[in-house]
């Protein structure tokens, strides 16, 4: 973390916290860099830390339960906050300090409310209520609070995502699918339809011999791991982002009942998979959302080719319920990872970098169970193949193309018209930031150099010259850091190299600075004496009265005159007048400047 940013966010961790007074903020900076040690981010250390924190809470349930949910999510650095919070804890003086300013706070915002809010008072009903109307009022306040706190649909945040999308860049808005995409829903292959297997539904399943009722339900176990319901097991409604769930008939025997309840996780991780899958294919998600759903959209043709070969066997006669639970237990695993993924994505509300972020994670989370973790790899390099597209484009020639504004560096569109005005850099400090969610965490230490990288090629590009690393090969995810680490050094070094030959070479920027010296710090003095000698009967003149190009030409004339005559640089000055007054100068109408062309 660089000092810049240290000091930005003391600043504003006191003006959070109201503090005044004291050292101020440079005491806390000193203090902090001093005393900086790495975090090192330990399964052991992370869960100690949330122990800690469980027991000193007054609700350790609710803590427990809110930490599942921000570890679902994939929120960053959360595991660096929850060990700060536990070593606060130990510390009594500061958590001393942190209540009272808490208390203060409070106290604050509590007067600052009575003395601007009016009280209202409920107004007085001379008749009670019903019990009939109290659980209507009840059942209406459950709705109220059960939509508050549903997930948005897909329609509206995909409607979010694209306004957003199109406010930002309103010359490149988002592409849209027709609206019979998402009128037929039919096509998803998700339990809309009921075209179950015919038979007469007024015959209860128990009441068959238990080869029949056993052949029965392989039938309809068929039917619902493809996303259709059953005659004797059909699906429940879900509401957002909830897992799906099944009825099974009451009557059927207890101990195909219980089977049957074994293999149905698995049709519910298809339809979470199916829903995902279709809903991230939409152009809003960004290409890293598509890239992966289209792997796992390659992973469910091979287990519908499954389903197929299990459907071939019942029709030949020889799938019973056991078989079927024995063929579907490796892919049950399978389709558990996908579906998990699959629901924290939604959860996270991941995009681009966020997503990788979240695969990565898991690829590691899985060492040790070889399976899972090939299989989170095949995800994380589908996923990652249009995010390093960019990153290469930006690291070997300094060009972002991010449609989807997935990329961890974001372009600004500013005036390149006002470099000449604003003789700073704000220019090139502005039009290139880096995002922070959208940084992979694999990446998390490169990003500075990835951003220095492409601002040096682009320095050079918008020069007018064509750059492109030489070093430039494909850059591919890996569990090593080091394979794309050592491609971003080496185009690093490259776009270094290439801007200090461009501004010392080709720009002479030593020669160039030694030019200004001659000027600004009055290295070629005479050159000031002659040029006031030959513009004294000019700048006696009003401001408007002065022609430019007669001073153009005494400047031009007091250059070969004096010693700086020499200088290869010399052509560059130029003469202009404004009409504020300058003290130093002798004319009061008109002050004279001089600068580089």
């Amino acid at each position: 973390m660089s000092e810049f940013r240290i000091h930005h966010d003391v600043n504003e961790l006191l003006s959070l916290l109201h503090v005044r007074g004291g050292d101020g903020a440079e005491g806390y900076i000193d203090l902090l860099q001093k005393h900086r040690t790495p975090y090192v981010n330990t399964t052991v250390s992370s869960h100690s830390a949330k122990v800690k924190l469980a027991e000193f809470s007054k609700t350790p349930e609710d803590f427990l339960r809110k930490y599942e949910e921000l570890k679902s999510k994939n929120v960053r650095n959360l595991d660096p906050l929850v060990y700060l919070l536990s070593k606060l804890c130990e510390d009594k003086e500061t958590l001393q300090f942190l209540q009272q300013n808490a208390k203060e706070r409070s106290e604050s915002s509590t007067n600052t409310t009575a003395t601007t809010t009016t009280s209202y008072s409920l107004p007085q009903t001379s008749t009670k209520m019903s019990m009939q109307e109290l659980d209507e009022l009840r059942k209406k306040l459950g709705n109220v609070t059960a939509s508050s706190n549903a997930p948005l649909p897909a329609e509206v945040t995909r409607k979010m995502l694209r306004d957003k999308h199109n406010k930002k860049n309103p010359t490149l808005p988002n592409p849209v699918f027709p609206n019979w995409v998402y009128d037929r829903p039919a096509l998803l292959g998700d339990f809309i339809t009921s075209s179950g297997p015919s038979g007469d539904p007024a015959v209860a399943i128990g009441t068959l011999p238990l080869p029949a009722q056993e052949q029965a339900l392989v039938e309809d176990l068929l039917f619902v791991l493809v996303g259709v319901d059953g005659r004797d097991i059909t699906a429940q409604p879900v509401l957002g982002r909830q897992n799906r769930s099944f009825i099974v008939d009451s009557t059927l025997d207890m101990s195909i009942k219980e089977l049957v309840n074994r293999i149905l996780p698995v049709a519910s991780y298809y339809s979470t998979i199916t829903r995902f899958i279709e809903e991230k294919l939409s152009f809003e998600y960004g290409q890293v959302n598509h890239a992966l759903t289209a792997a796992m959209r390659t992973l469910m043709k091979e287990y519908l080719i499954l389903v197929t070969q299990l459907e071939h066997l019942q029709r030949q006669g020889l799938l019973s319920l056991q078989k079927l639970w024995f063929y579907i237990q490796p892919t049950m695993r399978t389709m558990e990872i996908l579906a998990s993924i699959a629901s924290s994505v939604d959860k996270g509300e991941c995009m681009g970098g966020a997503t990788l972020s979240l695969l990565h994670d898991r690829t590691f989370n899985y060492t040790g169970d070889s399976q899972a973790q090939e299989l989170c790899l095949y995800l994380t390099k589908a996923a990652s193949v249009p995010y390093f597209e960019i990153l290469e484009k930006w690291t070997y020639r300094g060009i972002i193309k991010d449609p989807y504004s997935e990329f961890m560096v974001e372009e600004h569109e500013l005036q390149k018209e006002k470099i000449q005005e604003d003789y700073n850099d704000k220019y090139w400090d502005q039009r290139y930031t880096i995002v922070q969610h959208r940084i992979p965490s694999f990446l998390q230490k490169m990003a500075d150099k990835i951003l220095s990288t492409g601002k040096y090629l682009n320095v050079v590009r918008e020069c007018g010259r064509d750059v492109t690393c030489p070093d430039a090969k494909e850059v591919l995810y890996t569990l090593k850091e080091r394979a794309y680490v050592e491609q971003i050094e080496k185009a690093y070094n490259y776009a270094s190299k290439v801007l200090l030959d461009f501004l010392m070479e080709e720009k002479e920027l030593v020669l160039r600075l030694r030019s200004i010296k001659h000027y600004f710090l009055m290295d070629k003095g005479d050159f000031f004496v002659h040029f006031m000698d030959l513009t004294e009967e000019e700048l006696k003149k009003p401001v408007d009265d002065i022609v430019p190009p007669r001073l153009e030409a005494l400047l031009e004339l007091a250059l070969r005159m004096s010693t700086a005559n020499t200088d290869p640089f010399k052509d560059d000055l130029k003469v202009g007048a404004n009409n504020h007054t300058v003290v130093l100068c002798p004319m009061e109408q008109a002050a004279v400047y001089i600068s580089f062309k």
